[in-house]
């Protein structure tokens, strides 16, 4: 079972989360509820999540399909319910950036497949009651 610890390193809210590895993230509260902007904000965490978790799939989906992924970005946006505690995900838009020789349509096939079959990120925020958006934009190789 992955086991995470979790320490208090900095004012009220600064957290250090460090997984079995030795992997660490910091994290913390925004400044208008007591944090000191030490790390991310653990909402912030779970878009984060969703766009690593997507990420490896679609470059790995595209490996295969012997598509030439010269370089990749994503940006992630999304809106929380408003007036609500807990103040879940509401809608998220995704843009995938695929730089390269790339097939839009099996671009499109492979985010497809992460966001509806292979993201545990993804299936958990779907759960959640999160509306996912995306586009996918390939960038040539130039």
């Amino acid at each position: 079972m992955p086991t995470i610890n979790l320490s208090r390193v900095s004012g009220d809210f600064g957290f250090e989360a460090t997984d079995e590895y030795g992997h660490t993230v910091k994290m913390d509260s925004s400044t208008e509820s007591g944090g000191k902007d030490y790390g991310v904000r653990p909402m912030q965490m779970l878009l984060m999540g969703l766009g690593g978790c997507s990420a490896i799939d679609v470059i790995t989906i595209l490996k295969k399909q012997r598509q030439d992924v010269v370089d990749y970005k994503m940006v992630i946006k999304g809106d929380r319910e408003a007036g609500k505690e807990p103040s879940l995900w509401e809608d998220i838009d995704l843009e995938f950036h695929l730089y390269g020789t790339v097939d839009e349509d099996k671009a499109k096939k492979a985010i497809e497949l992460s966001l509806d079959k292979y993201c545990s990120v993804a299936a958990t925020l779907y759960k959640a009651g999160a509306d996912i958006k995306w586009e996918v934009i390939i960038h040539p190789a130039s």
